[in-house]
């Protein structure tokens, strides 16, 4: 039991350190900026909804995946860990990862119309990026059916409290303000630098034990 509540923990804060829903907040706000309340609510709920497809599929089938590409677990760890490390950097240095940020391109696009958002770059890259997507398939991979429950569950409730975040975003970024939010960007870049070089460290251990 000790058992499944950390590893519940573990997983729901490093989708919540990967996904910010916080920081992500005014990002959704800006893309919706010109939509009423019910086009914006159409948007977030298609979004998380896509987002959260993404992670099962990855959660259920990335064993598959490894077997067709021949990619061991501990490469898999490493390679994922330095993702997340990246990310996290990024975020330490006041600013957002290039893997969560619309391009220019993509605004454009997305402006254009309004569910086209919930697609790109909300979904992907901003929800299910590459970061979240190593993360799932990290945390499902290596343990039993029941850790893959407790991962997809997770990834289920942060949707649902995103969606919150989403709907009453306006709300948020007023009382927070921007220096509130930079604060939260960066706290939450430490958390996912630590847990991706945990990643990593796991990744190197266990290819020295396979070698």
């Amino acid at each position: 039991m000790i058992h499944f509540w950390g590893h519940l923990l573990t997983v729901f804060m490093g989708f919540f350190a990967i996904m910010n829903p916080i920081a992500n907040t005014p990002v959704f706000l800006g893309l919706t900026a010109t939509e009423s309340r019910a086009v914006r609510a159409q948007v977030a709920r298609k979004a998380l909804l896509l987002a959260f497809g993404i992670v099962v599929v990855f959660c259920l089938f990335g064993k598959l995946i490894f077997e067709m590409f021949g990619i061991t677990l501990p490469a898999f760890e490493i390679t994922g860990g330095l993702l997340v490390l990246q990310i996290g950097f990024s975020m330490l240095q006041g600013h957002g990862s290039k893997m969560h940020e619309p391009s220019a391109e993509d605004q454009e696009d997305s402006l254009a119309s309004a569910l086209s958002v919930a697609v790109s770059p909300l979904a992907v890259p901003i929800l299910a990026g590459p970061g979240t997507i190593a993360t799932a398939m990290n945390f499902a991979a290596t343990g039993s059916t029941m850790d893959m429950i407790v991962t997809i569950a997770a990834f289920a409730v942060l949707c649902g409290i995103t969606l919150v975040f989403f709907l009453y975003g306006e709300r948020l970024v007023g009382f927070l303000g921007q220096n509130g939010l930079n604060v939260i960007t960066r706290l939450m870049g430490l958390i996912l630098a630590v847990i991706g070089v945990q990643m990593v460290i796991n990744g190197i251990t266990a290819a020295f034990s396979l070698a």
